[in-house]
Formats: C-alpha cells, structure tokens, sequence
C-alpha cells in the first residue's frame, strides 16, 4: 500500500469537496481498498468534469476528453508517466478547469499499483464515451441512447467497483447488476436536475418521455442495484454500496413527493440505517 501522507490527505480533502454522497462510505472501506476506491472516483470525477463544463466549447470538451483517454490508454501499454503529458495538455485551460481535474495524474499515482491499469482502463472507456456524446450534443431520442449514455457516464462506476472488490479480496459480483447500480444512480440524478438541465437546453429524456418513464427507468435500475448488493458479503464493501443506493431510493421517494432533495436529517436517518441494516 503507498504510504504518501500528503497525497492521501490531497485526495481526501479534495473528494470531500467534491462529492458528499460517496465521502462517507469511501472513508468506511479499509486502507488499501479506500485508496482504490478514492483514486478510481476522482479519476473518473476529473474528466466528469470536463464533460460538464459549462463554458468551455464542445470541440474543446471532445479533444480533451479524447486526449486524456489516450494518454491513459498509453499508460496502461506502456507503464510511461502521464503527469507531464498531462500537464501540457490542460497548461491552456488552467483558469478553467477544477483541482480535481488538474491533478488528475495524482489521482493516478495515489491508487495502488495492482488495481491502477483497471481503474485506468474504465476512466478511459468513460472519456471516449463522454466524447461520442457530447458530439452528439448529448441528445437523446431513444430508450437505447439513454441507456448508452448512462452506461459510459455512470454505469462504467460499477464495472470499475466490481473490479476493484475482485481485486480487493475476490468478492465476485455481476457485471449486468454493476451497471445498473451505477444507472440506477445516475437516472436519480437526472431526475433531480431535470430542471436546471433544461435551463442550460440539456435534456436527458428521450423523445415523449415524461417523469413517469424516466421514475420507472429509475426504478428499474435501482431494483437491479438492489440485486447486486445481494451477492456482497464484505461488510465495509457492502455498506460503501448501501449508502448511496439507500440515499438514490430516498431522493427518488423524495420526488416522487414533488420536493426537490431529502432533507439532512432524512439523509442522516437514511445513513444510519443503511449502515445497521443487514
């Protein structure tokens, strides 16, 4: 396991920043485990990033993401450091692009090195998706295009995670399930910022879909979440599942109500009893 202080304090402090919802179930896995984990969210974090850039052009978008997936993929060829490459790559953009996404190389360097091309490997998969899409403007027509879509930002999350609870202790689980515990999350989440997506002339929803399809879609996928955790016996692995999927279900709960998010005693109610519950 690497021991650099600074670089597990760095990447600690900077997925607190960045996401509240697997913070606390990544602090709950152990050592080694956590260090895969944290570096695989904050990798694939980095370039979610850039997807979402609101003010930078899609041709922009589309190069990057395209470059950063080939230096990964050269990374896992050849074993050659990418942080410099890296370096230059973003020099233009420094102004624009968040730490996270910056320091990308170091979130490469913090994972252990018997799980690093796997996480490597998913991150680049997940940019030369996200490049295709934002091509396409990221619009959607069809139940397939959403599934597509969904796959290359959300439910590559799984596959990397199966990976990395095989390569942890064996724990083996269902790579379709995997997919639909990352779906299931992100359907959530485009329920809950349909709104603002609109805002930004962004629409997830295929063509005549109104909250019902999408609320169904949702369920669909959490029910196959739901199933993946069932094979789980690792207690720190399955909670680190438990949490986010017992918060997606709340949210989804929450909508379905009309209101825009759990309140924070409702989310830590939620916490607790995911972590208690067998």
């Amino acid at each position: 396991m690497k021991t650099d202080t600074k670089l597990q304090k760095d990447a600690m402090k900077v997925l607190k920043e960045t996401s509240r919802t697997f913070f606390i179930p990544i602090k709950l896995l152990e050592p080694e485990v956590r260090e895969a984990v944290a570096s695989a969210y904050l990798c694939m974090r980095a370039i979610d990033e850039i997807e979402d850039h609101e003010q930078m052009g899609v041709a922009d978008v589309v190069t990057l993401l395209n470059k950063v997936s080939e230096l990964l993929e050269n990374k896992i060829a050849t074993g050659a450091p990418i942080a410099e490459a890296l370096d230059k790559l973003f020099a233009p953009y420094q102004s624009q692009l968040p730490e996270v996404t910056l320091r990308l190389a170091d979130w490469v360097e913090f994972c252990p090195d018997t799980v690093t091309d796997k996480v490597l490997e998913s991150t680049a998969i997940m940019g030369r998706g996200m490049a295709k899409w934002a091509e396409k403007d990221w619009v959607i027509h069809t139940r397939e295009d959403l599934e597509d879509y969904t796959y290359y930002v959300a439910g590559l999350v799984g596959v990397m995670l199966t990976d990395i609870w095989r390569w942890y202790d064996g724990t083996e689980t269902d790579r379709d399930l995997a997919i639909g515990f990352g779906r299931g999350l992100q359907s959530v989440n485009i329920l809950r910022n349909y709104k603002e997506d609109a805002e930004r002339d962004v629409n997830f929803f295929p063509d005549g879909w109104k909250l019902d399809e999408m609320f169904s879609f949702a369920e669909e996928n959490l029910a196959l979440a739901d199933e993946y955790i069932q094979d789980i016996e690792t207690k720190t692995i399955l909670n680190f599942c438990k949490i986010p999927l017992a918060l997606a279900h709340g949210t989804l709960d929450a909508l379905k109500e009309g209101r825009e998010k759990m309140s924070r005693t409702e989310v830590m109610v939620v916490v607790n009893q995911a972590m208690r519950s067998k």
